[in-house]
């Protein structure tokens, strides 16, 4: 597994959420279960173009971080299912917000992304 080489920089508001939700799928995985979808299979489904192993690995991340946790049914084969904490409820007004601004410039956003991706045009 991998093992940080440099201590995360957690002096103000903005580090610790960067570092909490640092990972390309997460305030997405956190949104999906908020919106009932608690299976990884039902999350897989919602997130296609990420790996299976990629979503495990960060809702495991969400899990150590206490914004969301695990429930395995004793059944064979096993069932698993995720839900939010407390503390992970607390986000999602938050990244309701972010959507919202993210709808609002939309337009700006786009054209900014895609230039990025390709400078030359």
């Amino acid at each position: 597994m991998y093992e940080r080489k440099i201590l995360p920089n957690l002096n103000c508001g903005l580090d610790l959420i960067g570092e909490v939700l640092y990972g390309k799928w997460k305030i997405r995985l956190l949104w999906f279960i908020n919106e009932g979808h608690k299976r990884p299979s039902e999350l897989q489904r919602k997130i296609p173009d990420a790996s299976r192993r990629v979503l495990n690995i960060q809702l495991k991340e969400l899990e150590d971080h206490g914004l969301v946790m695990r429930k395995i049914y004793p059944v064979v084969p096993p069932k698993v299912e995720y839900s939010l904490t407390e503390l992970g409820t607390t986000l999602i007004p938050v990244i309701s917000v972010l959507g919202n601004w993210g709808d609002q410039n939309e337009g700006h956003l786009r054209a900014v992304i895609l230039k990025s991706l390709n400078p030359e045009k």
